[in-house]
């Protein structure tokens, strides 16, 4: 499925409203003037509001399962809007809210 190419402005959240933000983008492919997300690097999460009584939260860190399939940097395929990830250790999803427009992956 295509999407957006996701960069290092893009703005992404986990399911509790946490602002997750690339932990290593690649800053030799630019879109919109920004480092492109590959997904072997794992995204960072800040300020996410679940803490449950069982003690699994909040959102940590978030992993992409699903991305591009035929575009890759540096050998690895880059995220794109309409990609999978899970959130660390909620297992919730990371939710893309925006992104560039003029770059399309499939």
């Amino acid at each position: 499925m295509p999407g957006p190419i996701l960069h290092a402005g893009a703005v992404v959240t986990c399911a509790h409203g946490g602002q997750a933000t690339p932990t290593a983008p690649v800053a030799r492919v630019l879109v919109s003037g920004m480092p492109v997300a590959v997904m072997t690097a794992p995204y960072a999460v800040a300020g996410c509001a679940f803490v449950p009584p069982g003690g699994n939260g909040p959102c940590a860190t978030a992993q992409w399962t699903v991305g591009a399939v035929r575009v890759t940097v540096t050998g690895q395929p880059v995220v794109i809007q309409s990609g999978v990830a899970t959130c660390v250790p909620t297992a919730t999803p990371l939710l893309p809210v925006s992104a560039q427009t003029r770059v399309i992956a499939t």
